[in-house]
């Protein structure tokens, strides 16, 4: 049974009313399981993991996607986290019995649902984008919501769906296909947001630093605190302890401190255990070995 990963995200984190409405077609649907949600008041956004059956995945999140555009308004929408629409982005990852070629096609059907059902325009992003340009979710989202009437009004980016103009309170979303990722953020003591944004500069791959880091400055200002918000596009390549410890070594360099790092969403066990391992110094320590123990108790 193909079985595949959906993680949108929605641009509401602080009414807890409004989370429970969007999140609820996920429920109780035959051949859909919702593993997680996480909202951020910062952010002002909330992330959502659901797993199932292609088909049945696809279907709940266009009845997700449909509620957000009737409670979330775009134009008074403010929070740190870059974003262009009610539900900014939404990306299939195949997980099993599935290919990346079919993730795409799931991503194609569901952007061709919500412009027909909800005049929202789409744009395809990653591994399902239409042209080199539109693979880079951040250039696709260049502009953010405010910029989207300018957006349209260049030929280059008209949508993949819809028509090239905003929906009046939703804006436009970001559907795709990719990889499984890591969506990690560091905690540095300091206001200062150019200092976050010069070490993420320095450590994202965009700007010479590691080749599966995408990252940004962020300010977290309820707790006088910066963060450097980062997505691990591969943890197999580029680790979570590299980015950390990068992050540390560059921090150093203006007398600032970590303070903590956040992990937002689900997070492979294989990327905790490669983490575990570097830290503790393990030899021949492998995810066979949790799970041997597990048993084993």
């Amino acid at each position: 049974m193909a079985i595949v990963q959906c993680v949108p995200n929605f641009s509401e984190g602080r009414d807890l009313e409004k989370i429970e409405k969007i999140v609820s077609p996920l429920r109780g649907k035959e051949g859909v399981k919702l593993l997680n949600y996480e909202a951020d008041k910062d952010y002002n956004r909330v992330v959502v993991t659901v797993i199932g059956e292609p088909k049945a995945v696809k279907n709940a999140v266009l009845e997700a996607i449909g509620v957000a555009k009737d409670l979330i308004d775009m134009n008074t929408h403010k929070g740190q986290h870059s974003r262009f629409g009610a539900t900014d982005v939404c990306p299939f990852i195949p997980i099993k019995g599935m290919t990346m070629d079919e993730a795409v096609e799931l991503a194609k059907e569901l952007g061709e649902d919500v412009a027909k059902l909800y005049n929202i325009p789409v744009f395809l992003y990653e591994c399902a984008a239409s042209k080199p340009e539109r693979e880079n979710l951040a250039k696709v989202r260049k502009g953010e919501y405010e910029g989207l009437d300018a957006k349209f009004e260049d030929p280059n980016w008209a949508p993949d769906f819809g028509q090239a103009k905003k929906h009046p309170n939703a804006g436009a979303i970001a559907i795709g296909a990719r990889k499984p990722l890591i969506a990690y953020n560091i905690n540095l003591d300091t206001p200062n947001i150019d200092i976050a944004s010069s070490i993420a500069k320095t450590i994202r791959h965009s700007s010479g630093g590691y080749k599966f880091i995408k990252a940004g400055p962020v300010e977290i200002p309820e707790r006088g605190i910066t963060q450097v918000t980062m997505n691990l596009t591969d943890y197999s390549k580029t680790a979570m302890y590299r980015a950390f410890e990068a992050v540390k070594m560059e921090a150093k360099r203006y007398g600032v401190n970590v303070m903590g790092s956040e992990i937002v969403g689900l997070c492979p066990m294989e990327a905790l255990v490669d983490c575990a391992s570097y830290y503790l110094g393990l030899e021949n320590f492998s995810l066979d070995k949790v799970l041997e123990t597990s048993l084993m108790e």
